[in-house]
């Protein structure tokens, strides 16, 4: 079984460890996991990666945020693949940092890189893992808080997030989007 893991973000280091980066944060955990070389390719970064006889195919798309729909309608044609063999990782302002929402399917919630998901692939019916990054920011200052990076007192539980996170795709290829969902949507690493 092959599967698409797609983390969202905006390439270069302006944006290294921004908020609106932790999905690339967390396909390049599991890369380095497995030791696996990012490799540029056609519209994004890729790694391979095994997981218990499951092929993960990490993406970063090198498109801007605003586009990852290319990146995976393109990946997605070429590997053979159906939606429902893949998940999207994103960061999401409606949850506080610390906690995960993973769907099979929904709204793409104010996200450029889920609208255009959406857009291009013509349905909302696809598996996403949103991470919480919170909504501590001024009226006026969203896109600043979004492009920021963590603050050096909210990178501990980052990392602990990015870990689980990771943890959770890999639980996503063996035993399904269901259980996977049960195990991590109750979750709040802030408490632990």
């Amino acid at each position: 079984m092959k599967y698409l893991i797609i983390g969202l973000g905006n390439v270069g280091n302006d944006y290294k460890l921004t908020r609106h980066n932790i999905g690339f944060e967390v396909v390049e955990k599991l890369a380095a996991e497995a030791s696996a070389e990012w490799q540029l390719d056609k519209l994004a970064w890729r790694a391979e990666v095994s997981h218990r006889g499951r092929t993960l195919i990490l993406l970063k798309p090198t498109t801007y945020m605003n586009l990852s729909g290319q990146a995976l309608r393109y990946w997605l044609q070429k590997e053979g693949l159906e939606l429902a063999q893949t998940i999207t990782i994103l960061d999401d302002l409606n949850l506080d940092l610390g906690r995960m929402r993973i769907r099979a399917k929904g709204s793409a919630g104010g996200h450029n890189g889920l609208k255009n998901i959406e857009e291009l692939m013509q349905t909302s019916e696809y598996p996403r893992m949103r991470l919480g990054i919170g909504d501590k920011f001024k009226q006026g200052q969203q896109v600043n808080f979004v492009l920021g990076k963590f603050t050096e007192q909210e990178r501990p539980l980052v990392d602990l997030v990015v870990a689980e996170a990771a943890n959770a795709v890999k639980d996503f290829t063996f035993v399904g989007l269901e259980r996977m969902m049960n195990t991590y949507n109750s979750k709040n690493l802030a408490d632990l």
